[in-house]
């Protein structure tokens, strides 16, 4: 129906038909880069603050001293090795008890053959050894192997010639009569190589007691002097033995020190 068609219908009720000015604006885009603040039921949730990764630790820190040691120690050039030596370290045996004159004949053929260039060293190892007699305690300077010697050489026909020849030397040491090498191990181990904190260190040295556990000794000082009994411990450490000896017929085990018993 038209507006002519219905009388009653008047200009003042097509204006009411007309959008009026208190519509509501229309709601602004979400930005897809905020995070939301008010959960479903409406309450606003607290966003935790990020957890900051930890912080690196502080490195340990050197007074002036440690420094300069930790800096010496490892700048600090090692000792050499004879194992290192130009040649390769040989065994020959020689007769037993006349190592010196062995090593006195081969250095001087090795001069008349003019052979300086092919076998370098010649040595007898020695060790310091601890002995006690008659309850004293004495180091002696003795042969670590009598009987053999330690040649360190570049072996080939000339020079094995030259020494298996010299008088006084048996052969070399080795399997099958081929001359075997040693290894660093061993070098190192008859050769001690010298500490330079501590040059006046003593060479390679060891005990020997002159006592064995089952001996019949004579104690020859102390409260049970010429009292003889057979040894049961023996303490190198403090130099004491342990001894059964008879009193009154009865074993009774005494302690003693080295000085004051003697062998039969």
């Amino acid at each position: 129906m038209s507006l002519h068609e219905d009388p009653e219908f008047t200009i003042q009720d097509a204006a009411d038909l007309l959008p009026t000015g208190n519509a509501e604006a229309p709601a602004a885009e979400a930005d897809p880069t905020a995070f939301d603040t008010e959960d479903a039921g409406g309450a606003v949730a607290v966003e935790a603050p990020a957890e900051e990764p930890p912080a690196d630790e502080a490195p340990a820190v050197l007074d002036e001293d440690e420094f300069f040691e930790e800096e010496a120690e490892r700048t600090r050039p090692r000792p050499e090795s004879p194992y290192d030596r130009p040649g390769r370290w040989y065994v020959v045996h020689t007769q037993s008890g006349y190592e010196k004159k062995v090593r006195q004949n081969l250095e001087a053929r090795i001069e008349s053959m003019h052979l300086e260039e092919q076998v370098h060293e010649v040595v007898i190892p020695m060790e310091d050894v601890v002995e006690f007699r008659n309850g004293r305690k004495v180091t002696v300077s003795k042969k670590m192997f009598p009987g053999y010697l330690l040649v360190r050489c570049r072996l080939d026909d000339i020079s094995w010639t030259a020494i298996r020849d010299t008088p006084g030397i048996v052969n070399f040491v080795g399997s099958g009569g081929k001359p075997s090498p040693l290894s660093r191990r061993e070098i190192e181990t008859f050769l001690q190589v010298p500490d330079e904190d501590a040059p006046e260190a003593p060479r390679r040295s060891r005990a020997r007691f002159g006592y064995e556990v089952g001996e019949t000794i004579r104690v020859k000082e102390g409260p049970f002097a010429d009292f003889s009994g057979e040894i049961i411990e023996i303490n190198e450490d403090q130099l004491k033995v342990k001894v059964l000896v008879n009193i009154f017929g009865r074993e009774t085990p005494v302690e003693l020190e080295f000085s004051q018993v003697a062998q039969l």
